[in-house]
Order: structure tokens, then C-alpha cells, then sequence
């Protein structure tokens, strides 16, 4: 029996990592639905992200990591202001209006922006078919979910009126997680340049994320202080299973979750991660439906697998290249070889795939030794 790899992590672990990536950021957005019961949007945020922040920055104290160098720590407030405050403000005052599964919906459009605003990627975006149908799908899809709030017969004027906002005020959140995104992105080389002129070390990723909270909490409290909503707050009146639920949201949605995340990132593909924004929508849709008052409807379902159908558009090409989609095929195709071919020509087809195996490699080493920056 061969041993596995030590540097290999077990099965039970990706799985469950899986799950929670899965199923605990699927969750975060009718958790926070239902804290805004008790709470106001920004004492929700300043509340989870302080708590969430301070405990992930202990445990990085704890593991020995560094946790200060200027240059990362300027970069990581940044970031950490656009994609955990923004974004977050836009989603938290959003759910104020509109259900969670129309959010979670429209944030997995965030693709899109991902495809418009990625400009060194333009002309290979937009010489792809593929791609290029998921935008127009994408548009589709939350035009639908548009159209469904400004028309709900139920409703007032001045609540499809609010409804309507509340989605722009989401868009807006998409795309300023988006803009992060992408300067995160394309100025890692620039900031790891300036690091070694100055001398400075790089911190851990969990470091960083530590400081993104920080500053996401930081900014939730100021704006919470400002505008009132701190003051208006009256502790004694939170329910008790809201304070469970800004904990959950604290520990598992931006702890756990996010930790995992990174996990995976390290030990599996890509594009084998990205999945999770397939399965969150769907999370979020039948906790929705079961649990909260908002009605799902056959609008909202078809906005779902249409945006879900351009995300997989949209990340085509990546799926397509991936590594494991080309050992998965060609595992099919001997097989399909083997089925049909006489028992005394197997040896030479496992042989070819042999070869086939060895001249990838031979490829791929070449290709590494002409071009040693990529």
C-alpha cells in the first residue's frame, strides 16, 4: 500500500472545508437578514467585523506571525475599506428592503464587473464567444430581478421605489468589491518591489485579513457614531438568538469561512474553488423559502440559473484549461479506448497514454525554460 503525501491533506479535511465554504457564506446572507431585527446596519457590521478582526488578529499573535509592516498593512486598510466595508455596507442596508436570495443573486453577478473592468484582460475577454454571451446572460438575469421589484403588484410605489434603490445600492457594493479586487490583483508585483527596496517583510495572508477586518470595523463604528444609529441603540432589546447570529457571522462567516477558503486555495485548483459561487445562491435561496417571510418566486429562479448560467460562461475558458478537466478527459477517452479495443492491443493504448503523459511534460518544461518570468 503507497503512503500519501504528507504535504496532501486527507480527504475528510477538503471535504469539509468544501462544506463550509459551501454552505456557511451561502448562510451569511440570511444570517444577516435576520440580525437586522435587533440591529441597524452599521452597529451590525462595526459589531461583527470588530469581533471577527480581534480574534483572527489574536490567533496570528498566537501562531508568531509578524504582524505589522507598513507598506502591507497601508495596502491590506485599503482593500480590506473597499471589499469588507463597501461592499458589506452595501449588502447589510440592501437586506434592510430585499430578501437575501435576491442579494446573494446579484452578487454572484460580480463576475461581470470582473469581465468589464479587467482592462489588461479586454481582448481576450472579448474575443471569447463565451465570455462575451455570460455578460449579456448576466445583464439578463438581474434585469429580470429588477424588473420583478419595480413591478411587484403587492407593493406600494415608494417600496418598489426603496426596493429598486436598495439593488443599486447592491450594484454599487459589487463593484467597489470588484475595483479591489483588481487592485489587489495587478499591484502585488508593485507592492512586493517597494517592500524590498525599503527591506520590509511580507506579512501572512491571515495577517492581512486581520488588518482588512480591523479596518472594516473601524469604518462601521465611525459611520454608526455618526449618523445615530450607536446612539439609538439599546442593547437590552437584542434577542438573544441575534446576538447567536452576529457571533456566527463573526466566527464562521468571516473566521471560518474565509480560513477555509484560503485553505482550499492552497491545496486545490482555482477554478475547482470558484464553484462555491454556484452553491451559495442555492444556500441562500432555500433558507429564504424556508425560513424568512419572502416569497421565492418563479422570477427569482430564472434570474438564478440565468446568472448562475453566465457565470459558468464567463469562467468557461478557465474550466476548459484546467488541469484536472484535461486528466478527466483523458482518463474517458482511454477507457472509451479500452471498452472498444481487443484485449491484446490494451498494453499499446496504456502505452500511448504513457507517451502522451511524458510529452506533456517534456512541453511543459520547455515552455517553463522559454519563457523563466512567466
Amino acid at each position: 500500500m503507497t503512503k500519501r503525501n504528507q504535504n496532501t491533506p486527507a480527504s475528510g479535511s477538503i471535504i469539509f472545508a468544501y462544506l463550509v465554504v459551501y454552505i456557511v457564506w451561502g448562510s451569511t446572507f440570511f444570517f444577516i437578514e435576520k440580525a437586522l431585527r435587533s440591529f441597524s446596519p452599521f452597529v451590525l457590521g462595526s459589531i461583527r467585523f470588530i469581533i471577527a478582526g480581534s480574534l483572527l488578529m489574536g490567533y496570528c499573535y498566537l501562531k508568531g506571525y509578524k504582524l505589522f509592516s507598513r507598506t502591507a498593512v497601508r495596502d491590506a486598510l485599503f482593500v480590506g475599506f473597499l471589499l469588507l466595508f463597501v461592499d458589506m455596507a452595501a449588502i447589510i442596508w440592501a437586506e434592510q428592503y430585499i430578501s437575501s436570495a435576491i442579494v446573494t443573486i446579484i452578487a454572484a453577478a460580480t463576475a461581470i464587473w470582473f469581465v468589464l473592468f479587467d482592462k489588461p484582460k479586454w481582448k481576450e475577454n472579448f474575443s471569447s464567444l463565451p465570455t462575451v454571451l455570460g455578460v449579456v446572460f448576466g445583464f439578463l438575469g438581474v434585469f429580470m430581478l429588477f424588473a420583478e421589484q419595480l413591478f411587484a403588484p403587492q407593493d406600494s410605489a415608494d417600496d418598489n421605489h426603496i426596493k429598486v434603490t436598495a439593488m443599486f445600492v447592491l450594484i454599487g457594493g459589487t463593484i467597489a468589491w470588484t475595483v479591489g479586487s483588481l487592485i489587489a490583483k495587478y499591484g502585488r508585483e508593485k507592492r512586493a518591489q517597494q517592500m524590498q527596496k525599503r527591506g520590509e517583510e511580507d506579512l501572512h495572508v491571515m495577517v492581512k485579513t486581520a488588518w482588512q477586518m480591523a479596518c472594516a470595523g473601524i469604518a462601521f463604528t465611525l459611520v454608526a457614531a455618526v449618523n445615530g444609529e450607536y446612539a439609538r441603540f439599546e442593547i437590552d432589546k437584542v434577542l438573544l438568538e441575534d446576538w447567536g447570529g452576529i457571533i456566527y457571522l463573526a466566527t464562521m462567516g468571516s473566521i471560518l469561512a474565509f480560513g477555509s477558503y484560503i485553505w482550499l486555495l492552497q491545496h486545490r485548483p482555482a477554478t475547482e474553488v470558484s464553484t462555491h459561487a454556484y452553491i451559495n445562491p442555492i444556500v441562500a435561496l432555500l433558507l429564504a423559502h424556508y425560513f424568512t417571510d419572502h416569497q421565492v418566486t418563479a422570477l427569482q429562479i430564472g434570474g438564478l440559473a440565468i446568472v448562475l448560467g453566465s457565470v459558468l460562461l464567463m469562467n468557461w475558458k478557465l474550466y476548459k484549461n484546467n488541469k484536472n478537466g484535461k486528466l478527466y478527459k483523458r482518463a474517458k477517452r482511454i477507457k472509451r479506448l479500452r471498452e472498444l479495443a481487443p484485449q491484446s492491443s490494451i498494453p499499446r493504448i496504456m502505452e500511448l497514454s504513457n507517451f502522451n503523459q511524458r510529452h506533456e511534460k517534456k512541453k511543459a518544461l520547455r515552455k517553463e525554460k522559454n519563457n523563466p518570468s512567466a
